[in-house]
């Protein structure tokens, strides 16, 4: 019975994860140009608002996913994945009647502190699924992100073409709203917390602290800023780079989102696979083996000379992604007590929205120093350095051998 309760669970919150990452991700292609088309009243650059109309939502995401997990522990966890997909339904829907840049920079602020669907999914998951089998769970999850991810910039691509930028937000709160709906009627949350237990839970920045000081959970979280700088640092300049490439009248949008997505597939086809490899040989190492061949593969992409080249190596580093993002997940199961895998994925999302708002600016910064080609160098260097902080300092050995029993008690 509890084998088929988390199955059942994990699947539907798959599909749900497929649907709202189509949706989230069918208006990143175009969010600069619908900046540009709304314009400015305040009289600032639209380079600025195009700035931040992707920075202020993950600024605010990193400071209200830590919230929104905690309360996730005290309250239940399927209520902050309703909260995230519904809530996330209501902003975006907004944003197709924005009428200039700053209100649409105001709701992606909100998006942020409303939103967080992955971190949400990750701890309903992670409080169902057996510990032997979460490398395969967060593996699963990765897959229904990543395919949404692939998918999503070319059905907005087509929709805002066809029938305008507003029908883009539109669809895409439908979908989130139908994501809700699967998760409102086929998810039962059987191990909700009870008052009892609320009242006897720790303060926010007492439970944060000690997650935090638990053997193997700061590393973690160290690597994931890391490996979250690496996974987006070249995004800024892809456009850029492929275009030096090409001549001027080649299709420079079509090439890029092949190539992003072709990424996106071959770490959505090794995500399983890995996670369950990790599940049997364990985490640390599968991170550990990652993390070096995408270094390795990373370092040859300065050096190409056509397209592709470039897509070649892109997809064998994409394969080779989908070994760090989910064994990181699992490794963070391990290393924690269960009951507070909100606050744990909620760290997790606020982590990893940090890199995604430092590493557009490390990108450019980079590219301007050293030049485009350099951006991959310091990429590789970058997935370098997260394997060498998991070979020195992420304990080898299972949780339950290494937490001290106080810790253990007070969870």
């Amino acid at each position: 019975m509890f084998r088929e309760r988390w199955q059942r669970t994990l699947w539907i919150m798959f599909f749900a994860q497929v649907v709202s990452a189509i949706g989230f991700a069918s208006i990143f292609p175009f969010l600069p140009l619908y900046v540009a088309s709304l314009g400015s009243q305040t009289g600032l650059s639209i380079e600025f608002w195009s700035g931040m109309v992707f920075s202020s939502q993950a600024i605010t995401m990193m400071i209200a996913s830590p919230i929104w997990g905690s309360l996730a522990d005290r309250y239940g966890r399927k209520i902050m994945v309703e909260r995230a997909m519904f809530g996330g339904t209501v902003v975006i829907l907004l944003m197709a009647f924005v009428r200039s840049a700053e209100e649409l920079v105001l709701l992606r602020t909100i998006q942020g502190f409303i939103t967080g669907t992955v971190s949400a999914a990750n701890a309903l998951v992670a409080a169902v699924v057996p510990r032997e089998r979460m490398g395969y769970a967060m593996g699963v999850l990765q897959v229904g992100l990543w395919a949404g991810v692939a998918i999503g910039p070319l059905i907005g691509g087509v929709l805002a073409d066809t029938l305008g930028y507003s029908a883009a937000f539109i669809v895409t709160a439908a979908l989130l709203f139908l994501s809700g709906l699967m998760v409102l009627f086929g998810i039962k949350e059987e191990n909700a917390p009870s008052a009892r237990s609320r009242r006897g839970s720790p303060g926010l920045l007492t439970q944060w602290w000690r997650i935090s000081i638990m053997p193997g959970v700061f590393m973690t979280f160290t690597v994931r800023f890391i490996s979250g700088v690496g996974q987006m640092l070249i995004l800024p300049i892809a456009p850029l780079f492929i275009q030096s490439l090409l001549t001027s009248d080649a299709p420079v949008g079509t090439l890029t989102g092949l190539i992003v997505g072709i990424s996106s597939a071959t770490g959505t086809a090794s995500a399983i696979y890995l996670g369950r490899l990790g599940d049997r040989i364990g985490h640390r190492r599968v991170l550990i083996i990652s993390s070096l061949l995408a270094a390795l593969f990373y370092l040859p992409q300065s050096l190409v000379t056509d397209v592709w080249q470039l897509l070649v190596l892109q997809a064998i580093t994409g394969a080779a992604m989908g070994g760090i993002m989910p064994p990181l997940s699992a490794l963070l199961a391990q290393y924690t007590p269960q009951g507070e895998e909100g606050a744990v994925y909620g760290l997790d999302s606020s982590v990893l929205s940090g890199s995604r708002a430092v590493a557009p600016l490390v990108g450019a910064a980079v590219a301007v120093w050293l030049g485009l080609r350099g951006i991959f160098v310091v990429n590789g260097l970058v997935c370098l350095c997260a394997a060498l902080c998991a070979i020195w300092w992420l304990p080898k050995t299972p949780v339950k051998q290494i937490v001290p029993e106080t810790v253990r008690q007070e969870a």
